[in-house]
């Protein structure tokens, strides 16, 4: 209550400019938290990648685009059939491809056989194109093997993986570009979220 000079009381009446600032402040406030959280989210956990190529179809087309995983490998080192996207500061660009070899793997390619440690694989990610090549009497992989005259070692060293294509006969990777260290590797690829109709968590092995 405020009093007059007349003894006469009044009612106060609230400063509504001053309510509206306050809201807003909180407002801004509120906005500033949510955008320094998308930025944590966006540049330490996640990021998104689009496809461009062929060198993992039939798993994967161009103008796919994913959401990968830049914190697992944080916490623990990549695994054989996961699908990871690394850089090639060579070329100046970024691979997707699958992680075939990890350290003290040693590995062989011969056409659509691959042999880990001196034992036979079954890739079930290439289980339809490697049957659908039979069936037209070809081989699926009918470009190059691993070891080779570009990349002689056939034992991953530590510290690194060695990652293919899913389209062995239209891909740069392992075979030519050799191991990959863990310091390029930027993560793991977790889910397609566009097209649509195409959303879905991706299989890795």
């Amino acid at each position: 209550m405020a009093q007059l000079s007349d003894g006469e009381a009044v009612q106060q009446v609230p400063d509504k400019g001053n309510k509206a600032r306050k809201e807003i402040v909180e407002w801004v406030k509120a906005l500033a938290i949510a955008a320094l959280l998308v930025i944590v989210i966006r540049w330490l956990l996640f990021a998104p990648f689009i496809v461009d190529g062929p060198s993992m179809q039939p798993n994967f087309y161009t103008g796919e685009r994913l959401i990968v995983n830049k914190l697992i490998y944080d916490l623990r080192a990549p695994k054989r059939g996961e699908v990871v996207v690394f850089e090639v500061p060579e070329e100046g660009r970024d691979f997707i491809k699958r992680v075939i070899g990890v350290p003290g793997d040693t590995v062989k390619l011969e056409g659509d056989n691959l042999y880990i440690n001196g034992e036979l694989v079954e890739e079930p990610y290439l289980r339809e194109s490697i049957e659908a090549a039979k069936a037209k009497g070809e081989i699926f992989n009918n470009a190059r093997n691993f070891p080779n005259e570009q990349v002689t070692s056939d034992t991953v060293p530590e510290g690194m993986i060695l990652a293919f294509g899913d389209n062995r006969q239209n891909s740069r990777d392992g075979r030519d570009i050799g191991f990959v260290p863990f310091s390029h590797i930027i993560g793991r690829a977790d889910v397609i979220f566009w097209p649509l109709n195409q959303v879905k968590l991706i299989k890795h092995g």
